[in-house]
């Protein structure tokens, strides 16, 4: 019988291995909420307490120009989830719910019925017609809406929350549990955990009070209003423009900060526990880890608050792939070329083994971990299509540039900003009027424009009107009209 045993698990293994003939990868996906680049260690801030993130980066592949096409929370996961733009999947608060067909499609239902264990825990963050997906996953340890940093709170995570009353370390806790129990299996297993931090309210573990304590802050160099006015008068309609006061950036620069870390320190922790889990159940050698966030947070950059605008801060947001097959492990390598959310879907499937869904814009990242040097975008698009109709914009970043068009004419102009990215990173100067940028405006405009003929090709019926509101060819007042009906709470 313990022949027969080995025996079958032999043929399991090949049965699920790859087509290169290597057992397919465990995956290890973990998500952080509103994360900045500026609170790691690896994206170059020496304050930050971020050890085991930083570890990853120095073993694995750093992207350093990985930019969430939407920054805001519930559209930016169901683009991760599916590898489409947000026109396309028509998913966000005021939008509307992600399609049964296009979750039917997403990363973890893929690796599901391709023999995969799965596993979600954390903030879900998609509407579905169907509500929670429960039955979708192996095991479930998720809730509903922003969930609560009190582990207590969070029904399906419950059991963990004597041990773990702040809900970061319980969904490390949940990570080692379901990794110890997937290990003893013949399947292959994919972890996926989305924490609420560094999410607002700023209300960090206890256990890592003592870290920061009585730190002081470096400020960007683009801090403070006085770094806003060469920006759009639409950018500043938003709740982004008054959370520079009402979260306390401008007065209480160092004490929110001070928070912000430390919540990302707590992810940090929890991040050591699941490593710790993979190393002491024998898989760690044959696990992806891939980290990000779901959007970047503008913290006082150009005196706005918050995210949602298609600003550096906001849009632009760590991610780390650290595969130990990978010929890549232990070189610490750095990759400058645009990225984007859009890929990350593609990116699993393909370290899976499986094909890559050719329907979608996204782009595996495999390729830029054997040849860093190389570009999978020629440019990638940013859109807001939440929040007042003023603040709405629809963009576009290369390696080079950055446009935003600002299409709202109520009571102001629309407004063209044109950024340097190779020069201007902090977006300190709009080039968009300066006669020597004629060339590059006109380049950048014809890649906008090539983008709003895409919406108006692809869009979901819930985004269709934006292929008209983000035509620049398309005056104000014929746009005006359109808007009059247009519901946006």
């Amino acid at each position: 019988m313990p022949h027969l045993i080995l025996i079958l698990r032999c043929f399991i293994l090949v049965f699920l291995a790859s087509e290169h003939g290597v057992a397919k990868p465990n995956i290890v996906f973990l998500l952080a909420d509103d994360q900045s680049t500026i609170s790691m260690g690896c994206y170059g801030n020496p304050d930050a307490e971020t050890p085991n993130l930083d570890s990853l980066s120095k073993r694995g592949v750093t992207f350093d120009n990985h930019y969430d096409t939407t920054a805001i929370c519930m559209a930016s996961r169901a683009t991760i989830l599916t590898g489409k733009y947000e026109y396309e999947h028509g998913c966000n608060f005021t939008k509307g719910k992600l399609k049964a067909s296009d979750f039917a499609r997403s990363y973890p239902l893929v690796l599901r019925r391709a023999g995969y264990l799965t596993a979600f825990a954390g903030k879900f963050g998609v509407d579905l017609a169907e509500g929670l997906p429960v039955n979708s996953f192996d095991k479930w340890g998720g809730g509903k809406g922003q969930t609560s940093y009190v582990t207590s709170r969070n029904v399906w995570m419950k059991d963990y929350a004597k041990k773990y009353p702040h809900s970061t370390l319980s969904y490390g806790a949940f990570g080692r549990d379901f990794i110890k129990e997937a290990a003893k299996t013949d399947k292959p297993f994919c972890l996926s955990i989305s924490f609420k931090a560094p999410h607002m309210p700023d209300t960090p573990d206890p256990k890592f009070k003592s870290i920061y304590k009585n730190k002081t802050f470096k400020r960007p160099a683009n801090f403070g209003r006085e770094y806003a006015k060469h920006l759009s008068t639409q950018s500043k309609q938003g709740r982004q423009w008054e959370r520079w006061d009402s979260w306390g950036y401008s007065s209480r620069y160092d004490e929110v900060m001070r928070k912000y870390h430390q919540l990302v320190h707590g992810i940090d922790y929890a991040t050591g526990m699941i490593l710790e889990a993979l190393e002491k159940n024998g898989v760690m050698e044959n696990t992806v880890i891939i980290y990000t966030s779901d959007n970047g947070f503008l913290c006082g950059s150009h005196g706005y608050g918050s995210k949602v605008l298609p600003y550096e801060e906001s849009v632009r947001v760590p991610m780390i792939i650290f595969d130990p097959r990978h010929k890549s492990k232990g070189q610490g390598i750095r990759v400058s070329s645009i990225t984007g959310n859009i890929d990350i879907a593609p990116t699993v499937l393909e370290l899976a083994g499986l094909k890559v869904d050719t329907g979608t814009e996204g782009k595996s990242l495999v390729p830029l971990m054997n040849e860093p040097e190389k570009e999978i975008h020629e440019r990638l698009y940013l859109m807001n299509c939440w929040g007042p109709l003023a603040a709405q914009s629809f963009g576009v970043v290369t390696r080079d540039w950055k446009y935003i068009y600002w299409y709202y004419g109520k009571g102001m102009n629309p407004a063209e900003e044109l950024f340097n990215m190779r020069k201007d990173k902090l977006e300190l100067f709009n080039l968009a009027n300066r006669p020597e940028q004629k060339d590059a405006l006109q380049l950048m405009r014809n890649h906008y424009d090539n983008g709003v003929a895409s919406i108006k090709n692809k869009a979901a019926p819930t985004h269709k009107i934006y292929g008209k509101l983000f035509d620049r060819q398309i005056p104000w007042k014929q746009k005006e009209p359109l808007i009059n009906s247009f519901k946006n709470k």
